[in-house]
């Protein structure tokens, strides 16, 4: 068996045989059946809302990185675009229902995302939305602590769970 030190998979899902290798959580392949399996990127979205000079983020209520800020959004569904996925990440995570047009795509970033100890890697996508007030409420308390809105002076980087946000919010938002 050859594999990396980040390997997950140690059996082949087709027959069983532990002569893999699973090269940089990407690329699963058994020197049995010659099974190959891709690890691809997942996508995912997030957004910065905006009011004034200060950034909206979320407690994460759960594991991975819980406890640390989070931006809203989440994984984006089969057959679902990025803005599909965003309004209704938003939607089911703040109870605010925006449309597309309130959107202004930002950048993307790669992510490391570690679920139930399986390493994913992510693709987010950030677009922010300006908001014309502060009044937000959680409607995904399983998922979100609390909301906090944070004036750009004031963020702490380090507070940040995901390497992907802490990158965008310093690059684009803290200079």
């Amino acid at each position: 068996m050859e594999s990396d030190n980040t390997s997950f998979f140690k059996f082949c899902p087709n027959c069983s045989s532990q002569n893999v290798s699973y090269v940089n959580n990407f690329k699963l392949h058994c020197y049995d059946c010659d099974f190959v399996l891709y690890h691809n990127i997942a996508a995912a979205v997030a957004v910065i809302f905006t009011f004034e000079d200060k950034i909206l983020f979320t407690v994460r209520n759960v594991d991975p990185d819980k406890g640390k800020l989070d931006l809203p959004g989440g994984f984006i569904d089969p057959n679902e675009t990025a803005e599909e996925a965003t309004c209704r990440e938003i939607k089911e995570e703040l109870g605010l229902a925006i449309l597309a047009d309130n959107l202004k795509y930002i950048t993307t970033a790669p992510n490391n995302y570690l679920y139930k100890n399986v390493p994913y890697r992510t693709m987010d996508i950030f677009y922010e939305c300006n908001l014309e007030e502060d009044a937000i409420s959680v409607n995904a308390k399983d998922e979100i602590e609390e909301l906090v809105w944070i004036k750009r002076s004031e963020i702490d980087l380090d507070k940040i769970g995901f390497v992907s946000i802490r990158k965008v919010i310093g690059d684009k938002y803290l200079k």
